[in-house]
């Protein structure tokens, strides 16, 4: 298995740490680092700190598996009313900001009612809010 920058850096500051406690004398440790940096698989990592106290050898792999799904709770009812509250107030939020926009407009003095453009993505986002209202199993 392939190591990565993490596992070299992982090593080299284990070599220095033995560097400082007088483990290594500095040929040795020059030596063990430009090992550590130049690997390219955990066995050119191997051996490099085998024979220091205190130090653990770098894990085979770093891969974690997928965490397991969360098991659905009365059918999924829960996550979807969250779901669905979120869409609802989605829209809300967009009506809020067309009428801010409408008020900066008549603050204005009128004039192009440019708030109009505001009002398509809100009118897109009202049709897929009703269109889904007969999927929501309530």
């Amino acid at each position: 298995m392939r190591a990565g920058d993490g596992d070299r850096q992982q090593v080299a500051d284990q070599l220095k740490a033995a560097l400082d406690e007088g483990r290594l004398d500095l040929s040795e440790y020059d030596e063990r680092v430009q090992r550590a940096y130049g690997a390219k698989t955990y066995g050119d990592l191997d051996g490099l700190l085998d024979d220091l106290p205190g130090t653990v050898p770098v894990t085979k792999s770093q891969v974690m598996p997928a965490a397991a799904p969360e098991p659905p709770t009365a059918h999924g009812s829960v996550h979807k009313k969250a779901k669905h509250q979120g869409k609802s107030g989605g829209v809300q939020g967009m009506a809020f900001v067309f009428v801010i926009c409408v008020f900066v407009w008549l603050m204005g003095g009128a004039g192009y009612f440019w708030p109009g453009w505001v009002l398509i993505p809100l009118a897109f986002a009202v049709m897929a809010h009703f269109k889904d209202r007969g999927n929501r199993g309530h």
